[in-house]
């Protein structure tokens, strides 16, 4: 149990510095920027999946829950979340380092992750949401959500203290999954993922979708083992976006919205990783 609350604790204080810096850029847009420059901001938003999906290839543990509240606050749209989503790259990365695993392949995974989100991302912005997502919308009011008093604290206090209500919830969610995954088992986890159906990309995408490292360790492990397909793991991988579908639907209230866009990247996932084993 010991082990439980440190690797919750551990994997939130790592989120914590994106969770900050992320509601400092917030705050100062709320009351700093004057409308012309928040005009050239929003102007940006047309190009937004393809610096999102191309960020989110970067290794980093955090980029999507700085994304998730970038999203919630409509600086960036619906489609840079998708494709930043889609993109993250997250322990995958780390773990084929370590196996030795040859450079042209660990690029190509990443470049198929970041292409995707890019392609997917522009189609939701271009062809689903033109109206909604380029409309003109005013940054969303932290303040008065949150109820924080910012006004007289300044910029640094209410960020903190943004920073510290998400990363609560976040610990909260992060040992009672790590307290789930350990009853399931990993083991459990992997043997599903052995059948070799069509239910197999289903399930990868499935749990692609669980905020923990376990997941996308489980994934990487049992493919460099040869036990699954490439396309089983890019099933799973492509829905891993972290702890960002997470702060996602704590931070935006719109809760349909939060499961159209997981409905879209599970899809997404469970479709090209169809695609990819049928054609290669």
């Amino acid at each position: 149990m010991l082990d439980i609350l440190l690797d919750g604790i551990i994997d939130t204080l790592k989120l914590m510095p994106y969770l900050c810096i992320t509601f400092i850029i917030l705050e100062f847009l709320e009351h700093k920027m004057n409308k012309k420059n928040e005009s050239i901001l929003k102007n940006s938003k047309k190009v937004g999946p393809i610096i999102g999906g191309a960020l989110g290839g970067l290794p980093q543990c955090g980029f999507s829950a700085m994304a998730s509240n970038l999203f919630s606050s409509k600086v960036i749209t619906k489609g840079t979340l998708i494709a930043i989503f889609l993109s993250t790259s997250d322990e995958m990365l780390p773990i084929m380092v370590s196996k030795k695993v040859e450079l042209s392949l660990l690029l190509r995974i990443i470049g198929f992750k970041v292409l995707i989100g890019i392609i997917v991302g522009l189609i939701i912005d271009i062809i689903f949401y033109p109206k909604e997502e380029k409309s003109i919308k005013e940054i969303t009011h932290l303040c008065e959500e949150e109820h924080c008093d910012c006004n007289n604290h300044g910029i640094i206090y209410s960020s903190i203290i943004h920073t510290l209500k998400i990363s609560f919830f976040i610990l909260i969610v992060n040992i009672l999954l790590n307290i789930l995954i350990s009853k399931i088992g990993e083991d459990n986890l992997s043997n599903i993922l052995l059948n070799k159906n069509i239910l197999t990309y289903f399930l990868a995408s499935f749990i692609g979708l669980i905020p923990n490292c376990a997941s996308s360790v489980i994934l990487t492990e049992l493919y460099l083992q040869n036990m699954i397909t490439i396309g089983t793991l890019l099933a799973g991988l492509l829905t891993g976006s972290g702890i960002g579908l997470l702060v996602l639907f704590k931070t935006n209230k719109n809760f349909q919205e939060n499961i159209k866009i997981l409905a879209t990247i599970y899809l997404v996932g469970v479709i090209l990783g169809i695609i990819i084993d049928f054609i290669i």
